[in-house]
């Protein structure tokens, strides 16, 4: 479309979000699915840029930083459409791949009244993305990559995605790696041998639990370390979220809001936490960033939800009450 095609490449990006590119339809509110052709009213629809590469990018664009993605979409209107709403945020998509042999990954979210999101998902032309020189020379220009959903994306990851992350360390790029919904256990073995190239892993307690066959989200994570992983912060959902080190363990927790939709949090809070890291924070302030931009996507529809202003979100970090965790952790 005209929109992508004029956005320029990003000569230094400060971070290079490589991998699951989604259109989300969300419906609010949904307390059930009408029978035969049976239908209801909703207050609101929307559709937005999403999925572990391109959720996060919108929202460190919003952190106010450079952001460019890489990953694979359909030449179809959908991938157009996902596109230029990454481009209209000021996000470099002009080297994001299209393929005529699927269609742009795709899911239809049915919010229920209390935020919690079902979904019918179609995992499409993430699996058709393809590693290239041109992309190493991206990946090379950044400050820091994030990888997305490589558990999602076929192939890539027991084939090349060693080949990605080397290619950053190898540049002197910091990196991160996030998971995108549960994974089965065949998937753990490929993804385990990525961590001793990854600095931050960034997944919920289930993502991370489903790893390791554990169920304490702390013992997890020091699993992963021992596997190589140089950090790991955990999603806990309305607990917050563990900052855990080879030396360390912190816990953040959750701020006080009316919860409208969940989808993007997990996003969101890796985008405040690589905006936090490269600004130079310490990993447990960055973490409270990243739980500041989660908590003001979670009280609002879709998954890039009241992240307009930049000041706003700095002045949440004071403003927003933190939510008494239901557990503890040591």
């Amino acid at each position: 479309s005209p929109m992508t095609e004029t956005i320029a490449a990003s000569p230094n990006p400060d971070v290079v979000c490589l991998g699951v590119h989604i259109l989300d339809v969300h419906a609010r509110p949904v307390a059930d699915i009408p029978e035969g052709q049976g239908g209801r009213l909703v207050d609101q629809i929307k559709l937005s840029a999403a999925g572990t590469a391109a959720g996060t990018a919108v929202d460190l664009a919003a952190l106010g930083l450079r952001v460019q993605t890489l990953g694979c979409v359909g030449t179809d209107e959908v991938g157009d459409f996902v596109l230029d709403l990454m481009a209209r945020r000021g996000i470099d998509v002009s080297a994001v791949q299209r393929t005529p042999d699927a269609q742009t990954s795709a899911t239809v979210l049915p919010i229920r009244p209390n935020g919690d999101r079902p979904s019918f998902h179609v995992v499409g032309a993430n699996t058709k993305y393809r590693w290239s020189d041109d992309d190493r020379a991206v990946v090379r220009r950044a400050r820091h990559l994030h990888l997305g959903g490589p558990d999602s994306m076929g192939r890539f990851l027991a084939e090349t995605a060693s080949t990605v992350l080397a290619a950053a360390r190898d540049a002197g790029v910091t990196t991160s790696l996030d998971l995108l919904g549960g994974r089965p256990s065949y998937m753990a073995d490929p993804l385990r041998a990525l961590f001793p190239l990854v600095d931050w892993l960034t997944p919920n307690e289930e993502q991370l639990g489903n790893l390791y066959g554990l169920d304490d989200p702390l013992a997890s994570a020091r699993a992963a370390i021992a596997d190589g992983v140089g950090g790991v912060l955990v999603s806990l959902g309305a607990d917050g979220a563990l900052v855990v080190t080879a030396t360390s363990v912190d816990h953040v927790p959750a701020r006080v809001i009316d919860v409208v939709d969940t989808t993007g949090c997990g996003d969101a809070l890796s985008a405040g936490f690589i905006a936090g890291l490269l600004a130079g924070e310490a990993p447990v302030d960055a973490a409270r960033l990243g739980i500041t931009v989660a908590s003001i996507v979670a009280s609002g529809l879709a998954s890039d939800a009241g992240l307009s202003d930049r000041a706003a979100i700095d002045a949440a970090r004071t403003t927003l009450d933190e939510r008494a965790p239901s557990r503890t952790f040591a």
